[in-house]
């Protein structure tokens, strides 16, 4: 029976030996089958969410019980597009399941990549500061790794995170970095999404040389790996960088291939961007049958699938189309629709470009007083956001003056806490050294005279910063000029007294109001950057020193409005400060970046104190004629001053009617008006009828 176990044991091993290696290659197939369909749903699960989402889920099963890099795949799939289809709680649950499970198995090259996904989760529910710190974290765990593509892709992230600060030189060290890494791991998407990224710092940066380099190269791997959706995504790379250099048709061009691309891909959230983009496109060349075909489709799309931003985005595209086709009514009702999600999300800059494009479109429309009510809630915001900057910096003052105050707080107890050290010591020194005890005293005289004298300087310190802190509180930070605050204070408690000049003419001697505001003020920022726009404002400042007086407050008001009160000046000289105001500022060019800035102001005046009937108004209804009448210089072709002189017949009218539409009170006679223009003066409302008649027949029709 041995001998029989024996002779068969040879052939019993080589078929369990066989049968292994079956079972190991069968799973080595099945692994690899599994591979390779993630792989494909990484693809659609760009561009197409929801459908590669049911295809991942039927893996679930298998993809758990896999190797930990399959796994991992898997994870990470399914958190991403989770998080493309707004569900963040359960895409952030996922993220930290890849976290745990790479710190299980100490691989760093899973943790980095977790931590990346819960970055980009943390992003789109609005956790700014907590996303970037982890994208730098996950960066310094992956360069702990010799996985050369994570690298490049926290390399590049790290990048992006830089680029949003501001901090340029940085940001391209590392995109260069991440592009270095990319290629030398050879594997086409990493280089993509490298060279996509780059692309996009070089056009933050203005080398629009560069970026279209990236992008040309970018094309070509898309076209060579045959990915549509990458396809897709880079021609809108292209369109932007056109829309950058003033390229408007190469823009559209790129949209529509991409929009073609989007089509057939099926990519509804793409597809609905591209033609949002589309019809912005249109509406800047003033294709407004364009503008209306791609927005309605987008609005239509947006609703399918409840997207109310880009619905709002598309109403608003069709309220500028229709306003610029005449269509009036249609284009109101739109533009308020777009308006008010708007305004209800709390994007306040974002609202404030909008309401000012709804003016402008008015205003070319014909209808004047809607476009008057669009600028003044466009004002309106404007102050707003203004004071909240005001405050911020203020805010931030404040607390460096309190983390100064606890410095020096924590430094003078460290001294005392010396001081009570030396004085324990003293004491257990007079215990055994009894000769010393004078020399001990006296030691301690000399401490805390030290310590008092070093009191007194502190105190002599913190009031320097105490007058500082009221002075800088009083002036704005970019401009140098006295603030909306310390006029309110000033005015609170001047008291204007009229007075005759010396002489024989006797002439009255007023004070003044002088409200200014920029003439297309958001066009220097779109064109040049806000940069130069605060090189703008320091101009007009400069400029207001010069043809002032040292004597008269000068105010940075608002946003672009500078305010100017003169004390003393005699009444017929009004209308002359205002023709100087508007010469010397149209007078002025700045140099920026080698291209020359030169702008003209809007101007609303009066005398002060105004006195309509008994009584003179209070300062703060006598600022609010002086911006109407700015509003109706602004409405009435801009560069040019209005300003209110007088009143007339005030016992058939009454301040309030005035104050609710000052233009109508001026053509009834009850508001005496002075117009300046370019250094004319002409008398309201008789000369001056004519032109407002033919504004006011053209917004009727």
């Amino acid at each position: 029976m041995l001998e029989g176990l024996n002779d068969h044991t040879p052939g019993r091993c080589a078929r369990a030996l066989l049968a292994a290696l079956c079972l190991l290659a069968n799973l080595a197939h099945a692994q690899g089958s599994l591979d390779e369909k993630l792989a494909k749903i990484d693809d659609t699960g760009r561009y197409v969410p929801e459908k590669a989402l049911a295809e991942l889920l039927k893996l679930e099963a298998g993809a758990r019980s896999a190797p930990p890099p399959t796994k991992t795949k898997f994870l990470l799939l399914k958190s991403f597009m989770l998080r493309q289809l707004g569900q963040k709680v359960e895409s952030l649950a996922l993220a930290e399941e890849v976290l745990a499970f790479g710190r299980a198995q100490h691989d760093n090259v899973i943790v980095s990549k977790g931590m990346l996904s819960k970055a980009f989760t943390l992003q789109v529910m609005d956790r700014f500061k907590e996303s970037q710190d982890l994208v730098l974290e996950a960066e310094k765990v992956a360069n702990t790794t010799g996985d050369l593509r994570v690298r490049s892709d926290m390399t590049t992230s790290a990048a992006e995170v830089y680029a949003a600060a501001g901090n340029f030189p940085l940001a391209l060290a590392k995109e260069q970095a991440g592009l270095m890494l990319a290629r030398q791991s050879g594997v086409p998407q990493t280089i993509l999404d490298a060279l996509e990224s780059m692309a996009g710092l070089y056009m933050q940066m203005k080398e629009y040389g560069k970026a279209a380099e990236m992008i040309d190269e970018a094309l070509a791997l898309a076209e060579k790996i045959g990915s549509p959706g990458r396809m897709a995504g880079v021609k809108a790379l292209e369109s932007s960088l056109a829309s950058d250099t003033k390229q408007p048709a190469r823009a559209r061009d790129a949209l529509l291939v991409a929009l073609e691309i989007e089509r057939k891909l099926g990519a509804e959230a793409m597809v609905t961007s591209t033609l949002v983009d589309l019809a912005d496109s249109y509406l800047k060349a003033q294709d407004y049958q364009s503008t209306l075909r791609y927005s309605m489709e987008a609005m239509t799309r947006a609703q399918r699938v409840g997207d109310a931003t880009t619905v709002a985005t598309a109403q608003v595209n069709l309220g500028e189309a229709y306003l610029a086709m005449g269509r009036v009514a249609e284009g109101k009702r739109n533009m308020e629709a777009g308006l008010a999600y708007f305004e209800k999300s709390g994007d306040k800059p974002y609202l404030q470009s909008l309401l000012l494009e709804f003016g402008d479109a008015l205003e070319h429309a014909g209808d004047l007083p809607a476009a008057l009510a669009a600028y003044h809630r466009e004002r309106a915001l404007s102050n707003e956001l203004f004071e909240k900057q005001r405050q911020k910096a203020i805010y931030e003052l404040q607390e460096k003056y309190e983390a100064d105050k606890r410095q020096r707080q924590i430094e003078l107890l460290r001294r005392e806490n010396e001081v009570k050290s030396a004085e324990i010591n003293n004491r257990r020194l007079q215990q055994r050294v009894w000769w010393l005890l004078a020399l001990v005293f006296a030691l301690a005289a000399v401490i805390v005279g030290l310590l008092y004298r070093k009191v007194r300087q502190a105190n002599a310190q913190l009031e320097v910063k105490n007058l500082e802190l009221k002075a800088q509180s009083s002036r704005d930070p970019l401009t140098a000029l006295y603030n909306r605050r310390h006029f309110q204070e000033f005015m609170r408690t001047h008291t204007q007294v009229e007075k005759r000049g010396a002489g024989t003419s006797g002439e009255e001697i007023v004070g003044a109001l002088f409200l200014l505001d920029v003439d297309h003020f958001k066009h220097v920022n779109d064109t040049y950057g806000h940069a130069a726009g605060d090189a703008v404002l320091r101009m007009i400042a400069d400029n207001l020193r010069v043809v002032l007086r040292e004597t008269d407050m000068i105010v940075r008001w608002g946003g672009e409005e500078f305010l100017a009160f003169l004390p003393a000046i005699p009444r017929s000289g009004v209308e002359e400060i205002a023709r100087r105001l508007l010469g010397g500022i149209s007078s002025h060019t700045i140099e920026y970046q080698d291209n020359k800035i030169s702008v003209n102001v809007s101007i609303g005046f009066a005398p002060f104190p105004l006195v309509p009937g008994d009584h003179p108004l209070p300062w703060e209804r006598a600022v609010n004629l002086v911006d109407m009448a700015l509003y109706l210089a602004k409405a009435h072709g801009r560069n040019r001053a209005y300003g209110v002189r007088g009143f007339a017949n005030f016992d058939q009218t009454s301040m309030e009617s005035i104050e609710q539409d000052l233009e109508r009170a001026w053509r009834a006679g009850f508001v005496d008006l002075s117009i300046v223009l370019g250094g004319w003066t002409e008398n309201a409302p008789e000369e001056a009828e004519a032109p407002l008649v033919q504004a006011a027949a053209l917004g009727a029709s």
